[in-house]
């Protein structure tokens, strides 16, 4: 056993839970740290905390003198709170968070010095744009960007700094963060909804997209995590053979947590409480050493934010617990991967979930209304929703028969089904009172009931109604949350307008009564919709097949996913609703395309390297072993040596073959990479990347996996699959 995986190994068994002492209820300590409605109760004017509200709740705009009032409140409870710093907040598309922390602290004349947080300073700030990516909206030499404050995400304190949630725009205003086009996104899709629900219910003024997301992730002892360099540098075993058990008895998923785990677990939720993150659930999964957290449901762009934030608590916890958190979407090949759950709703201010069916005919009409849309919507962009949860890591998940697969689809479960067709069947044109009473007590009527038992759950579908929700299993693991939000509310914003265009027209035009322009309009989207309704086995070739019958995509890589992002409708739709300029939209196809390139040219390189420097010179070593053993048997028995030395003989042949492949495939591999690095053109370098240099990695592993199989484990260099998903 190499010295740095023995020296792993033992640390890792003499790893002791760290002891977490929780003195207080976890209600009590909730959003301390956060400068929520409670805070500002103490820290600031009736008239600035008014201004604050109006803002989270009307969208209205702060004017500099309350901000400046605000910033001096914000800045006494932080410095109650043991804050020295204050930073804007933001996330670029980078995929992490960025900050630039500055003191509170200012000299003043006479050699003195204040603490100060003026107006200013909260409301906009300006970092250095150059260095983000930016898809061509910045050049190198224009570096002026601005970060300017979302009051609708509070800010909070985290390793003694007032962090402060922002937006992030170029100099010539456009968006280079994932947070301000998803602003955008829910405000057109509150608009949208509110105007849809006046048919129901005038009352209702403004609509909340909820979301819910499920963190799933892997804990692997530090010592063990930094053995590897393919862990360290790409965030997943590039090498490793699958253990004798791995996941086969499904005896960890759902078992008692490990100690270890357990007190990682209880410090990070403590830390969550801190901070306002309302995590409620924690459990095994399904592989050795996975695990998953999941909060109550928030609005979208606070669950967004939590989210972001987790995934960083994450990490430092971490670490003074010994572990190392995978968060890469199939870090081990042959054990389930890890994916993000997106659950997602939409919530009035009279406090209706519109995706939760009532108790009356006329609240399940509008129950009706929502749920068929969203269903139209993503049959009408499912290609568009299929690129927002593309990623180098993810592709190596979907469809790998433990997610969703790459094609899109909606369950909805048997009975709905039967709703659906039954209101399918409904007269076009204006029903008789008789067919509308039928209608209303037959199909409407009958959904709190039909939904009493709710419905099935279907893991292989990509997006899923469950009984009050749509949930969106097919986004990654390390993805911002922002990316596939975006995108599900600007379709079903869309979408709603659409429909208040159709139904009006039929009320005006037609001079239809207003539940008879609904169902006729519900009934032509149920017809239309048919194709993205699957509530079979998604991992079949039969519904591949029949998917394409249907017209469905099937986009398997990231760089078939994101062609669509360039697509004129694709532009046209978020131009026309003010989510995203074309510029903006182009923008970031270009830094999707060069990220997926970036990460697959990572992991060539490190996969080149251990192959090379770690596998085959382990390999050969092991092989001059057998050789000096031959060369004795030789010595000893004369010719006769090979009737004894048979196996020896063999595995050094077979060995030398998977050298001379790996070697072999690591040499093209590397050429490809040249080839591919000379390319100006962003598609073809990406298929390159995707066709030509991708494909030889599963080669490469295979090689280095038999001769896992066959080197003496006491010289073997990479820590084993057994150690890194059994050790506790």
């Amino acid at each position: 056993m190499s010295t740095l995986r023995f020296h792993a190994v033992k640390a890792s068994l003499k790893r002791k839970p760290l002891k977490i002492k929780e003195s207080k209820r976890r209600s009590e300590i909730f959003g301390s740290y956060v400068f929520n409605e409670a805070a500002m109760r103490q820290y600031l004017t009736k008239t600035a905390m008014n201004s604050v509200i109006e803002a989270i709740e009307k969208g209205t705009k702060i004017n500099r003198l309350e901000a400046g009032h605000i910033s001096t409140g914000m800045k006494e409870w932080a410095i109650s709170k043991g804050a020295t710093h204050y930073t804007h907040w933001f996330q670029p598309l980078t995929g992490v968070t960025a900050e630039k922390h500055d003191a509170f602290f200012e000299t003043i004349e006479g050699g003195m010095a204040i603490e100060k947080f003026g107006g200013d300073q909260l409301v906009q700030q300006e970092p250095d744009a150059s260095s983000f990516p930016s898809g061509g909206i910045r050049n190198t030499f224009e570096a002026r960007g601005y970060t300017a404050w979302d009051p609708t995400s509070p800010a909070f304190i985290y390793d003694g700094t007032l962090c402060v949630p922002t937006v992030f725009v170029s100099y010539t205003g456009e968006a280079l963060d994932y947070k301000t086009p998803l602003l955008r996104a829910l405000q057109v899709v509150d608009n949208a909804s509110v105007a849809v629900c006046k048919y129901f219910d005038k009352n209702v003024k403004k609509v909340t997209a909820s979301l819910g997301w499920e963190q799933e992730y892997f804990l692997i002892d530090s010592a063990m995590a930094a053995s590897r360099p393919d862990i360290l540098l790409t965030g997943r075993t590039v090498f490793g053979h699958s253990p004798a058990k791995g996941q086969q008895l499904d005896d960890h998923y759902f078992g008692t947590i490990p100690a270890r785990a357990l007190a990682y677990m209880r410090d990070l939720e403590y830390h969550c409480m801190l901070l306002g993150i309302p995590a409620k659930t924690r459990h095994n999964e399904v592989a050795p050493n996975q695990f998953e957290l999941a909060p109550i449901y928030e609005e979208a762009n606070l669950a967004v934010d939590h989210n972001t934030l987790l995934m960083d608590i994450m990490q430092k916890i971490a670490k003074r617990h010994n572990f190392t958190v995978l968060m890469h979407e199939k870090p081990f090949a042959g054990v389930n991967g890890s994916g993000k759950h997106n659950n997602w709703s939409l919530s009035t201010n009279t406090g209706v979930n519109l995706l939760s069916p009532g108790k009356t005919p006329m609240s399940n009409l509008q129950f009706l209304t929502f749920f068929i849309s969203t269903i139209k919507a993503v049959q009408t962009h499912e290609e568009l929703l299929r690129s927002a949860i593309a990623s180098a890591s993810n592709d190596y998940r979907l469809g790998a028969n433990e997610a969703p697969p790459a094609i899109i689809s909606v369950f909805i479960g048997e009975q709905l089904t039967k709703v659906l067709n039954e209101l399918e069947s409904v007269t076009k044109g204006k029903l008789s009172p008789k067919e509308k009473t039928d209608l209303k007590l037959n199909v409407v009527g009958k959904i709190p009931e039909i939904l009493r038992d709710n419905t099935d759950r279907n893991r292989t579908s990509s997006f899923a109604f469950t009984g009050n929700k749509f949930e969106f299993r097919a986004v990654g693991s390390t993805a911002n949350c922002a990316k596939p939000m975006m995108v599900l509310n600007t379709i079903v914003a869309k979408q709603l307008i659409d429909f208040k265009i159709e139904v009006d027209e039929l009320i005006d035009k037609k001079d239809m009564k207003k539940d008879d322009a609904i169902f006729n309009v519900l009934r032509e989207y149920i017809k239309t919709s048919k194709a993205i309704l699957f509530e079979g086995n998604g991992y079949s070739e039969a519904w591949e097949k029949e998917a394409k019958k249907r017209g469905l995509s099937n986009n398997k890589t990231t760089p078939e996913a994101l062609k669509i992002k360039k697509a004129k409708s694709t532009i046209a739709l978020f131009s026309s609703l003010k989510v995203m300029n074309k510029v903006e939209t182009e923008a970031r196809y270009e830094i999707e395309m060069e990220e997926y390139i970036l990460h697959v040219q990572i992991e060539s390189r490190v996969i080149g390297d251990m192959a090379r420097n770690h596998v085959v010179p382990t390999a050969v070593r092991y092989q001059n072993i057998l050789i000096e053993n031959v060369t004795g048997l030789k010595a000893i028995y004369g010719n006769q040596y090979k009737d004894f030395a048979k196996e020896q003989l063999a595995l050094i042949e077979q060995i030398s073959q998977h050298i001379e492949a790996i070697n072999s495939s690591v040499t093209k591999m590397i050429g490809e990479r040249k080839t591919c690095n000379k390319e100006t053109n962003l598609e073809k370098k990406a298929d390159g990347y995707c066709h030509k240099i991708k494909p030889l990695f599963e080669d490469i592993r295979y090689h280095c996996d038999k001769l896992e199989l066959m080197v003496d484990d006491g010289l073997w260099p990479l820590t084993k699959y057994r150690e890194l998903l059994f050790t506790k």
